[in-house]
């Protein structure tokens, strides 16, 4: 049997932590960062209060199966995010990790596991506890739920995933999820400085709000080796991996994080009444149908004006100039 580490927060946990287990066979390494919502739970035992970057060792269940007991250590305090001790425990030969939280948790370790796992040769393993607030990508493999994150730990089994590289006029950003420009970038910067606290909700209101500053900028694309370029006004773009973010809301419903190809879904100029009606559609993925909406599949998405701009990538808010999106087929193993 697989033995695993999965940590369940109380409601009286604040700040976040991230740990390493022992390393020994099956274990994985603990991560998270600062978004770590709380676990619905009955259970009034707390756990304690720790710093963010404080390192906790799993070292079994408790009674109930919902809780587990930690170890703190004494050392490694510090204000350190999650894509640092990623970094320093893949150095120190961790290759099983364990994300706690969310999408964007999932980002963080994700960046300090690449590029050091492509410059090795080899295939790190992701474990995902989804106690974030949109907690997205386990739903491409039917995992809504953190009981069914439990569940898919315990089994162990784990699938070949792609990871997107985003380079940027200064350096490179590694993703599984996806990356939405123009209208989703606004919606995701109003989540995180207004609506983080009301959960899934908080998409909702975050969209709703950015109707009422609505931009439909030009933007303009090359895919793979095209000698034509995309140029078009945009509500918004997305560069997807997988199909969902932002909680339920099937951005691509075509996109498979298995498949060795990027799926970009290119809304055009739309009325703000229009778009509010089609973004009731984005739970079903119908939106695609529209005659606004435009769908390719590509392994290399360039941006081709080079200009600045926000990008929300894996629920994280990201001020850059992209150059082009690419995709490393197969380049983690994901437990669901």
């Amino acid at each position: 049997m697989i033995r695993y580490s999965p940590i369940a927060i109380s409601s009286f946990l604040l700040g976040a932590f991230s740990g390493l287990a022992q390393g020994e066979p099956g274990d994985y390494t603990a991560l998270t960062n600062s978004n770590v919502r709380a676990a619905p739970t009955t259970n009034s035992h707390r756990i304690g209060y720790l710093n963010k970057g404080q390192r906790i060792r799993v070292v079994g269940s408790a009674a109930g199966g919902n809780w587990h007991q930690v170890r703190l250590d004494s050392g490694q305090m510090g204000f350190v995010y999650s894509d640092l001790l990623a970094a320093d425990a893949f150095a120190d030969g961790h290759r099983r990790f364990l994300s706690v939280g969310g999408d964007g948790t999932a980002f963080e370790v994700i960046n300090g596991l690449f590029p050091a796992a492509l410059d090795a040769g080899e295939t790190p393993t992701l474990g995902l506890l989804p106690l974030g607030t949109g907690n997205s990508f386990l739903r491409d493999f039917g995992v809504g739920t953190e009981a069914a994150a439990r569940d898919a730990l315990a089994r162990g089994r784990t699938r070949k995933v792609d990871v997107l590289a985003l380079v940027h006029a200064e350096g490179t950003l590694y993703y599984i999820n996806t990356l939405g420009t123009g209208f989703v970038a606004e919606a995701g910067r109003l989540t995180n400085e207004r609506f983080k606290s009301l959960g899934a909700a908080g998409y909702i209101a975050a969209v709703l709000t950015a109707l009422a500053r609505l931009d439909q900028p030009e933007v303009a694309l090359r895919f793979d080796d095209d000698a034509a370029i995309d140029r078009a006004p945009a509500t918004f773009v997305t560069v997807a991996n997988s199909r969902y973010t932002g909680g339920a809301m099937m951005l691509a419903p075509d996109a498979d994080p298995c498949d060795g190809v990027l799926d970009v879904v290119h809304v055009g100029p739309m009325r703000r009444g229009a778009l509010a009606a089609a973004l009731r559609l984005v739970f079903s993925g119908a939106h695609v149908d529209l005659p606004e909406v435009r769908q390719r599949r590509a392994r290399r998405v360039e941006w081709v004006d080079g200009a600045e701009q926000p990008l929300l990538i894996d629920g994280e808010l990201k001020v850059v100039t992209p150059l082009h999106a690419t995709v490393l087929p197969g380049a983690i193993e994901v437990v669901a």
